[in-house]
């Protein structure tokens, strides 16, 4: 029987790709593979100091030469190489950290939910058929209406577009979240986790996993694997 765990479990990664599986009852599923760590924790915040409880972690190397010198401080106190993907987690025992510690794939197992949260492939410009869905106007017999945007307001009462109103323009790079996505399963020795359905952005966008919120009914979650509380071993990247 799963447990409640005590302890908010979070992990980032990168997007792999898609690809399709066969369950064991013979079905083809769509899943994700995501490359999920390792990361390291860069700082621990406390309520009683900051006001609240999360974790700093990073993930993915990078050049020392692109890296800021206040960032280079933070980096060797944590004892890794700097890194380029850097978020923020919100975790209910922060004392189950600590600077340097490393955090893996494996504290997810297969049957587990999450909620995954990246950004969205960019559109560019868009009309407002396909930003926002709308019906358009009439297509028939010559009309030259079928995409065109109408009325947007009232030219009595206000004599002006409502603050907010659905236009076209820019579509895409935005923050998604997508909630509820199953584990499918974990390889832990290359650190890759395969959730079922898609996960958003293109191939190699980065991606931060977190246990469900809003979970299945039913559901309970399982015991968090406690991570390494060694010191992490640099990653070696070319200078």
């Amino acid at each position: 029987m799963r447990v409640i765990s005590k302890t908010m479990l979070g992990i980032l990664g990168k997007k792999i790709g898609i690809t399709n599986i066969f369950n064991e009852a013979g079905r083809n599923v769509p899943v994700t593979v995501i490359e999920a760590g390792p990361c390291f924790v860069l700082q621990v915040k406390t309520k009683a100091k900051e006001g609240y409880d999360a974790i700093q972690i990073g993930f993915s190397p990078k050049r020392e030469k692109v890296t800021r010198k206040p960032d280079m401080g933070r980096f060797k106190k944590a004892g890794t190489s700097p890194l380029r993907f850097v978020r923020e987690l919100r975790v209910n025992n922060p004392a189950d950290y600590k600077i340097g510690q490393t955090i893996s794939a494996e504290i997810f197992a297969k049957g587990d939910y999450l909620d995954v949260v990246g950004t969205s492939i960019g559109k560019g410009f868009q009309g407002g058929v396909r930003r926002w869905g709308w019906k358009g106007g009439d297509t028939g017999h010559g009309s030259m209406f079928g995409r065109v945007i109408g009325s947007i307001q009232s030219g009595a009462r206000l004599g002006r577009v409502t603050k907010g109103h659905h236009l076209p323009g820019h579509m895409g790079v935005d923050r998604i979240t997508i909630q509820n996505l199953e584990v499918i399963d974990v390889v832990t020795d290359k650190n890759l986790i395969i959730v079922k359905g898609s996960v958003p952005g293109h191939k190699n966008n980065y991606l931060m996993l977190q246990e469900a919120v809003k979970r299945p009914k039913g559901y309970v979650k399982r015991v968090a694997i406690q991570a390494s509380t060694k010191k992490s071993v640099k990653a070696t990247v070319k200078k």
